[in-house]
């Protein structure tokens, strides 16, 4: 559920719930309320959740992640890093609010290449005008030997009114959506489909997530992978990224 301009008030509270059972903070947090109300449109998933630092609440606004004071006067942007674990917070905030909406894909609309039983999986935000996108794809046999499977999802970044969403339009109605794929890759001409499809869903959903560029590798723990990687790099990334976990 998103909120309304009549819930917002209800989606904040059930954010800091175990805050909010202090009753000393009621005022702080009503204070807090107020300032977030405005900061964007009405239907903003807005979460506050405890930071590490006194006086400072972690905000989730939709796909951003932002710090404010507990008596709602001061908001600022930036990466939080705890020197101790090195661990980077506000990655690991993003990192959630991506998981969340992974968990609300259908995983149907995918056009899959990789192994029988893949270590690592993948989502690739992709153009097939991109070059990098291209280099990816010619090197599709080398991530499946490295046993990673990609999951594409289209991403137009010149937008929904233009040629390469209509080309990516054509290969998810295509009968043989690999083939299309493949020949979209390769800078071959795609027959012109249409059909029921996911790929403006695909591409919101990719700026949602702060998807600027292509590709945009994504785990389905949410973790982002800006920009191409070889094969053996990748593997060795996912692999420490895993053992980390």
């Amino acid at each position: 559920m998103r909120p309304t301009a009549t819930n917002l008030t209800q989606w904040i509270w059930l954010g800091v719930m175990g805050l909010a059972a202090a009753p000393a903070l009621a005022a702080e947090f009503a204070a807090v309320e107020a300032r977030l109300s405005d900061l964007g449109p009405a239907d903003t998933a807005i979460v506050i959740n405890e930071s590490p630092l006194d006086g400072i609440l972690e905000v989730r606004l939709g796909g951003d992640v932002v710090y404010i004071s507990d008596d709602g006067k001061h908001l600022f942007q930036g990466r939080l890093i705890d020197l101790d674990t090195r661990v980077d917070l506000t990655s690991r905030a993003q990192n959630a609010i991506r998981q969340a909406r992974i968990a609300e894909i259908d995983q149907e609309q995918f056009i899959t290449f990789g192994p029988d039983n893949p270590t690592h999986r993948l989502m690739v935000f992709t153009d097939p005008d991109c070059g990098y996108c291209r280099r990816l794809h010619e090197q599709m046999d080398a991530y499946i030997a490295e046993g990673i499977e990609i999951n594409y999802m289209g991403f137009p970044r010149a937008g929904e009114n233009s040629g390469t969403f209509d080309k990516l339009v054509s290969v998810w109605c295509a009968t043989d959506q690999h083939a299309a794929m493949n020949a979209a890759k390769a800078g071959d001409d795609v027959p012109t489909r249409t059909c029921d499809n996911p790929v403006s869903e695909h591409y919101q959903l990719g700026q949602e997530m702060g998807v600027t560029g292509t590709p945009a590798l994504m785990g389905f723990d949410g973790t982002l992978i800006p920009g191409y990687v070889p094969a053996e790099d990748l593997k060795a990334r996912l692999d420490q990224q895993a053992n980390a976990q």
